[in-house]
């Protein structure tokens, strides 16, 4: 009876470890060995519209005898067709430049199924080459050749880091599907890395050494995401501790104390007393001003139109502000030092800020280090509510509004003189508006003809100014019209394009042809113009948070006038919707008076971030609000 109970016992649990770790679950394959099946395979299993697949993604990451931390990566790709030939573009940063990091052991191939033969195509080691991206920053560059619908690609590198504080971060998910990914790591028991998980796919593998899934999703765009840095499923490393029995060292960091770093390093504290050729007669012009917004603005329009930004987005200084003032061109932190100085000589209180782009991905705050930070602005506080975040790299950031891309993130200010840094939560407090008024007369044959005044406020009015001037009018005329050939914009007229403090108005005439309208009935809808109504939110699901950086409050006031001999047969209803939690709120008011049709539209955003949880609410509120907009007005031959 024993016997029969061990060898069930046994049975189940060779059934329980085969369900956990089923038999045909993907794995890796050591360089150079594929399954004849990856070759002849036509498209991703889980995910069929994929243009590329990444069949595994093997890191291996340990320490050698000298505490050097080290990464061997094996990265395999299946490419499905032309779109997915992309892939085969291979750029990879690391901290070359002053040697804290170095790549070797790099070796790439093609592999080809040529009349039911297995070929390879090896990338000629001299095709591999190193970029220099700044002082500090490399990028190792090659491209894949023979790469053709049905291709397979692999490579393989050794990332070497001479600091054990360098620990690489692991990213399960991309912006393609990825079968299986797997990190290796064996620590030494006396450094402590504490982990930041974000992973909320079953493991296949789920061990102190070893963490692996399997048929990731890809991460596509989604309208109104945040990073993707901050939504794919990962497991970021931070040192806290060496010990040993004769030694201890913490670097659980306090955000004070990584500000003070800060100011003592050359490429950064070192630059913010570096004086400016002809700097004096700047200064000075700023100082004439009356007030400290007058001096503010002056010098902000100073530095941003001289200045050009290379595109670069670091926290340090590369050349040097110095250098970067006399050639004109630097990178953010660069740039922004410069206003940064310039506003103190004038006598304005100002403090560097380290700051995070939208791209780069949120600050986590319980994690202090200046490694997360990718930009430097220039602050200044104005009173305990009230501040102004300057950005000079973009000609069309404005001194008294904070760069849109920074919203709803924090930055770590820097008071050299109390000895003081801590974090900011940064955010646009009001809402922002745009008013749009048309004034319509509707023709007997069915034709549509007037004109409208669209007042455009804060990101409104930015967004405006700058698609008018890179896009040239002509491409912005045929955006506002939102695509509709039926709809003809003409005598455009542009107010206060210059000057920042005041709201953009935009004057025009339109006509438009009505589709559908008969000898008895006209039809219209009188939702034109209204792209701030629009709905981007038709996917049924929706994978990240959705973050519109600000409040907002959009109207939009019509006036249709009724052709004589033509009566009101049909019009929406007044309606008055809003989400659960009153975040955000439509309405809908129609009328008729005096031979005319007035309806006013408006759309308020209480909140700026909705979680991706309550997106099912959310989804359903924006279809019922473009269902009300497109509902039309009929006029019927009295």
């Amino acid at each position: 009876m024993n016997k029969i109970s061990t060898l069930l016992l046994m049975a189940m649990l060779a059934m329980f470890a085969n369900a956990q770790t089923p038999s045909n679950s993907p794995t890796t394959q050591p360089f150079g060995k594929i399954n004849k099946e990856d070759l002849e395979m036509k498209a991703c299993d889980f995910e069929k519209d994929a243009n590329a697949e990444i069949l595994f993604d093997k890191g291996e990451i340990y320490f050698d005898t000298d505490y050097n931390l080290i990464l061997d990566r094996h990265i395999r790709i299946k490419i499905f067709n032309d779109n997915g030939k992309d892939e085969a573009n291979i750029k990879i940063r690391y901290f070359g430049g002053n040697r804290s990091e170095y790549m070797s052991n790099v070796q790439a191939e093609t592999i080809n199924l040529n009349n039911g033969a297995v070929e390879f195509t090896k990338i000629d080691k001299k095709l591999i080459y190193t970029q220099r991206v700044d002082k500090l920053r490399n990028d190792l560059v090659f491209s894949f050749p023979n790469v053709k619908p049905g291709s397979v690609i692999e490579y393989k590198y050794t990332l070497t880091a001479s600091s054990v504080a360098n620990f690489p971060d692991w990213y399960f998910q991309t912006n393609i599907p990825t079968r299986y990914s797997e990190l290796n790591t064996t620590i030494p028991d006396i450094l402590y890395y504490k982990n930041l998980v974000m992973v909320n796919q079953p493991y296949v593998k789920n061990t102190s050494e070893v963490k692996s899934i399997a048929n990731i999703p890809s991460l596509g765009n989604e309208p109104y995401m945040s990073s993707r840095k901050d939504n794919e499923e990962r497991i970021l490393y931070e040192l806290t501790s060496i010990n040993t029995q004769s030694f201890h060292q913490s670097f659980s960091d306090t955000w004070e104390k990584v500000g003070k770093d800060l100011i003592g390093y050359d490429d950064f504290g070192g630059q913010f007393k570096r004086k400016l050729t002809g700097e004096e007669e700047l200064i000075a012009k700023a100082k004439g001003l009356k007030s400290d917004a007058e001096k503010i603005a002056y010098i902000f329009d100073e530095v941003k139109s001289r200045m050009k930004w290379d595109e670069e987005d670091v926290r340090y200084t590369n050349d040097g502000t110095v250098d970067a003032w006399n050639k004109k061109t630097g990178n953010s932190t660069e740039i922004n030092l410069i206003l940064y100085h310039l506003l103190q000589k004038a006598g304005i209180k100002v403090m560097p800020m380290l700051v995070s782009t939208k791209k780069n991905g949120k600050i986590n705050p319980a994690y202090p280090n200046g490694y997360q930070f990718n930009r430097t602005v220039a602050y200044v506080p104005v009173d305990s509510a009230n501040y102004y975040l300057l950005d000079a790299t973009s000609k069309y950031n404005v001194f008294n509004e904070i760069p849109q891309n920074l919203l709803n993130g924090f930055g770590l200010y820097i008071n050299k003189e109390d000895e003081k840094s801590d974090l900011l939560f940064i955010q646009k407090t009001a809402p922002v508006r745009e008013v749009t008024i048309m004034n319509a007369e509707i023709k007997p044959d069915g034709k549509m003809t007037g004109t409208v005044q669209i007042n455009s406020f804060s990101y409104n009015r930015i967004v405006d100014v700058k698609n008018y001037k890179t896009d040239g009018e002509d491409k912005y005329i045929k955006a506002l019209s939102n695509g509709d050939n039926n709809l003809k914009i003409a005598s455009l007229k542009m107010e206060n394009i210059e000057v920042d403090t005041l709201p953009l108005i935009q004057n025009f005439s339109f006509n438009l042809d009505l589709n559908g309208s008969d000898d008895n009935y006209i039809y219209f809808k009188p939702n034109l113009f209204s792209s701030a109504f629009s709905n981007e939110f038709l996917s049924e699901h929706r994978y990240t948070d959705i973050d519109f950086g600000y409040m907002s409050n959009d109207a939009i006031n019509g006036m249709y006038k009724i052709p004589a001999g033509y009566k009101v047969d049909a019009m929406p209803k007044s309606v008055n919707m809003a989400m659960p939690d009153n975040s955000i709120v439509f309405r809908r008011i129609v009328g008729e008076q005096d031979g005319m049709v007035l309806i006013r539209y408006s759309l308020y955003f209480k909140k700026a971030l909705f979680f991706k949880e309550n997106y099912t609410e959310f989804h359903d509120f924006f279809k019922k609000m473009n269902d009300m907009m497109n509902e039309q007005i009929v006029l019927k031959k009295s």
